[in-house]
């Protein structure tokens, strides 16, 4: 490992590519720092050379055109409201069209991609230009369109293939969440929806009255983040747990009908998860299944309030989430038990190990060291986990002391709340922002505290 970080630490430092071109190009290269592809139409490549000027035509003509005001708009995010102006010709009030601060912030950040866009364009254009300076100075043949061509197509097969795909998740992913996070340092609210009323910057004011103003917004958000933490741990551990002690006991030597046993239990996996919650949220109503035979069978007098007690209600949701839950984990767990070498448990048993000490020092570190990528996924998950909670009890029940939100509300479904009922879109888009941070931090830290991550090679 030393000797690997002093062959490092002796290696001359990669210069950037602009010294570069100023210190070993010639004057065509040099050129094409100001007029983009110059030095390939110089060297027979046309085609090329054509693309990256008509490229840097493009974005002048854009930015000329609408890209300096779109980037001025996002500044400001427009001046003029929507209103009623009176029309001395017509003798009549005129409804003036306003600015759209959501459209304003909309262009300002698709021009902040064309810019970054052109910036990689234009290093690629002067890239090509010391490879093909390179090239003529060794003598050797510049390659044609053609050539470029049959490359793309073999060796770099890879960058066309990915052109696409990469393209969409720029326009659809990556565009999108830029946006909403630029969204939650507005006042983009319910009071400011353009374009009858436009929303501005605020800077870190969503966030300090989300976090600790003392706001009724404050005030829901802590409780919610609690719940949203322990649901997610009791979610991923009960369902981690139950699954693993099914898959050994359906692993257990003796057992019959192993096959059996596994298909009736990954018949919840089999069902649409969201077909099973909405018949237990049926089941489960004051009047539902569940209330109704207990009933008839002399074990209750009243209803039993599953999802209209704030407390039942946490508890109902964690145990019906394990009959969705528990499938998962026994599948996996079994295929890793099946695969620990017979011979680590003969060895204990000559050992004088009995079953328990086995599970402790071979069992459970085994599946652990494998399913701990898992694990960390399945509590990133749990704590984003809207469909169990929405559509079995849809945060309920109420309470007037949340805003927008109810007992069993995650941060993801208050999230939502705040999005589709209360339009409140910078404190939705904060909120959303703080999970991904608590996420983010979370599976990093224990992902590299695990052995998984530090001990890599233990169980090769």
């Amino acid at each position: 490992m030393s000797k690997n970080r002093s062959k490092k630490a002796a290696q001359k430092p990669r210069e950037y590519l602009l010294k570069r071109v100023i210190r070993e190009g010639d004057v065509w290269a040099k050129a094409s720092m100001l007029v983009m592809g110059i030095a390939n139409i110089r060297r027979k490549q046309i085609v090329k050379g054509l693309l990256f000027l008509l490229a840097e035509a493009a974005f002048i003509f854009y930015m000329a055109v609408s890209g300096i005001r779109a980037l001025g708009n996002m500044i400001t995010l427009g001046t003029q409201t929507q209103g009623w102006v009176f029309d001395e010709t017509l003798g009549i009030d005129v409804l003036t069209e306003g600015d759209n601060s959501m459209l304003l912030l909309l262009y300002g950040v698709v021009c902040l991609f064309l810019i970054v866009f052109f910036v990689l364009t234009w290093r690629a254009n002067l890239k090509s230009a010391l490879e093909v300076q390179a090239l003529e100075k060794a003598g050797k043949k510049v390659p044609g369109l053609i050539d470029d061509v049959k490359v793309y197509l073999d060796a770099k097969f890879h960058r066309t293939i990915l052109t696409f795909p990469m393209i969409g998740v720029l326009a659809f992913t990556v565009l999108p969440l830029v946006y909403m996070i630029l969204v939650a340092f507005t006042n983009y609210d319910n009071a400011h929806q353009p374009p009858g009323n436009l929303f501005t910057w605020i800077g870190l004011d969503n966030f300090v009255t989300i976090l600790g103003s003392g706001s009724t917004i404050s005030k829901t958000f802590w409780p919610i983040l609690g719940w949203t933490i322990t649901w997610a741990v009791f979610a991923t551990v009960l369902n981690y747990i139950g699954g693993i002690l099914l898959a050994l006991l359906i692993n257990r030597k003796g057992v019959k009908f192993k096959g059996l046993w596994r298909t009736i239990f990954v018949m919840s996996i089999a069902i649409p998860s969201f077909v099973s919650l909405l018949i237990m949220k049926t089941m489960l109503q004051p009047e539902g299944a569940v209330n109704v035979l207990l009933k008839s069978w002399g074990v209750i007098q009243d209803s039993i309030p599953f999802l209209t007690n704030a407390t039942l209600a946490k508890v109902t949701i964690i145990v019906v989430n394990l009959w969705i839950g528990i499938p998962y984990t026994m599948l996996i767990t079994s295929g890793i038990l099946m695969n620990i070498p017979a011979d680590l448990y003969e060895a204990a048993r000559v050992d004088g190990a009995n079953a328990r000490v086995m599970f402790r020092k071979i069992t459970m570190p085994y599946v652990l060291f494998v399913t701990t990528p898992y694990l960390i996924t399945q509590f990133i998950g749990n704590i984003n986990n809207f469909n169990v909670i929405y559509l079995l009890s849809k945060g309920g029940p109420s309470t007037l002391d949340y805003y927008q939100a109810g007992k069993t509300d995650l941060l993801v479904t208050w999230l939502y709340k705040l999005t589709v009922t209360s339009k409140d879109y910078s404190y939705a888009s904060a909120i959303g922002i703080l999970v991904f941070v608590i996420s983010a931090v979370f599976s990093l830290i224990t992902y590299r505290r695990t052995s998984a991550y530090n001990n890599e090679e233990a169980f090769q």
